[in-house]
């Protein structure tokens, strides 16, 4: 490759560095949405014996609560689907390839947001 080319992929080892940091975002991303949806189930489980506004004003709470946990476990799931989506690019060899550009995307960029298939600049124009 001559220093007028543009390097067009990755290679094998960078691409293993980068398998890493997704494995390892996926695995904490998964025990997060397990942790949340145990606790919702067990939210749902909660009897409701008592009356009163006290009470009234605790389910709101609760409510409001489970209503923002399932919205995060939401996130997290959507999370879950874009890194399981970056690990088929790195077997594919598409991984770290701008979809708008075709240029590859820098790796402090990937190392931040490992899932991306943009560049920043190709982001930003949208």
């Amino acid at each position: 490759m001559t220093l007028q080319e543009e390097k067009k992929r990755y290679s094998d080892e960078e691409l293993k560095e980068f398998q890493e940091i997704i494995q390892n975002k996926l695995q904490a991303s998964r025990n997060e949405l397990a942790y949340i949806k145990d606790t919702l189930s067990r939210k749902n489980d909660s009897g409701t014996d008592n009356t009163g506004a006290a009470t009234k004003l605790m389910e709101d709470v609760d409510t409001n609560e489970r209503e923002q946990m399932s919205q995060t476990a939401a996130r997290l799931q959507k999370f879950i689907t874009q890194l399981e989506s970056a690990l088929i690019r790195i077997k594919n060899g598409t991984y770290g390839i701008c979809i708008d550009t075709g240029k590859l995307i820098p790796k402090e960029r990937l190392r931040a947001v490992p899932h991306t298939q943009q560049t920043i600049e190709a982001k930003l124009r949208r």
